[in-house]
Parts: structure tokens; sequence; C-alpha cells
């Protein structure tokens, strides 16, 4: 029988704290974490190398106990994606590669939870509401309903402040108005 999911997550903070690397949990599971539980397959990470390299993160990948699943080193340099499974859970793992801008300015602003006694770094809610309505999946956009509904510790105006910066840099019009119809539809 494998562990569970959190076994992943707690085996990344690990080597995370041996390399000393910024990173957070996004996705699914900080949706779980900020409470509102959602069923994944996956797990998604982004960190920030610091002074390590990619072969350096591999190798310590490996002796953390996770596989990648892509050897080649151009398709993460261009994606900014490794993709790698922890083996004792059969976890598939998302790490991305973070960039300079917004990606900087959430790992400043990660929430810390402790977990077994291991700290997880996790998406601010704030943060994950704003990378949620960017991305704009349907399930993207049900979470974000969920997260509205379930925090009421949610700031919604940093919310709406990020969003108005990404929809003048994207030349969009839309983040802040879905943004506001999901708080309108508080349950």
């Amino acid at each position: 029988m494998r562990p569970p999911p959190e076994h992943a997550v707690l085996a990344f903070a690990a080597l995370a704290d041996r390399l000393h690397l910024r990173w957070y949990v996004f996705g699914a599971q900080a949706v779980n974490l900020h409470g509102f539980p959602r069923t994944t397959a996956d797990l998604d990470v982004t960190l920030d190398l610091g002074d390590h390299d990619l072969p350096e993160l591999r190798v310590a990948l490996r002796r953390a106990g996770f596989d990648t699943r892509e050897a080649d080193d151009a398709f993460v340099l261009a994606t900014r994606v490794l993709p790698v499974v922890h083996r004792a859970t059969g976890l598939p793992v998302d790490l991305v590669l973070a960039g300079p801008g917004l990606e900087q300015i959430f790992l400043d602003e990660v929430d810390t939870w402790t977990i077994r006694r291991r700290k997880v770094c996790v998406l601010s809610v704030e943060n994950l509401v704003v990378t949620k309505l960017l991305a704009g999946r349907p399930r993207d956009v049900e979470d974000v309903r969920e997260l509205v509904a379930r925090r009421d510790d949610l700031d919604h105006a940093k919310v709406e402040r990020l969003l108005e910066l990404l929809e003048d840099a994207l030349e969009r019009s839309d983040l802040r108005s879905l943004y506001a119809s999901l708080r309108t539809d508080r349950r």
C-alpha cells in the first residue's frame, strides 16, 4: 500500500530545507491546505533555484526519492517545468522554476504550514485566487468560488489590486469582473 500524497509534499519540503530553496505549493494541493478539500492526482510546486543549477537539483531529487519524468534539459529550460514523480507515493510532481516578477513576489508572501513537524510553504490564499482566475479553467473558477465562500479572512482588496495589475500587463479586462461575480455568488 502506498503512503498518502502528503508524503510527497513532506519529502520535497525536506529537500528544500537541505538546499535552502525558496518554494511553495500551488494548484489543487494548495486549495486543499487552504480549507477546501479537492481531489487531485498531482502536486504543483514553484521553486527558486537560487545558487543551484538543474543538474544539481536532479541529483538532489533522486536522493530525496523523486525520479524525473523528462530528461531533456532543453524542455525544462523552455517550459520552466521539471516533471518528476515521487517514488514512494507514485504522485506526479510538476516543479516550476520561478521566473522574475510575480513568482518572486509570491515566494516572498508564502504561508507557512507545519505538517508532521515539517515546514511546508504554500501560496497565500490571495495569490492562489489570482493564479486560479488567471488560469481560468472551469475547475479553477470553481476553486475560487469555494475559497471565497469558505475564507472570511480573504483580503479582497489585495486580490483586486493584483488582478488590476495583471489586466493592465496582459491587456485583459475580464479578471476583476469574474472575481466580482464569484464574490457575489458566495453561498
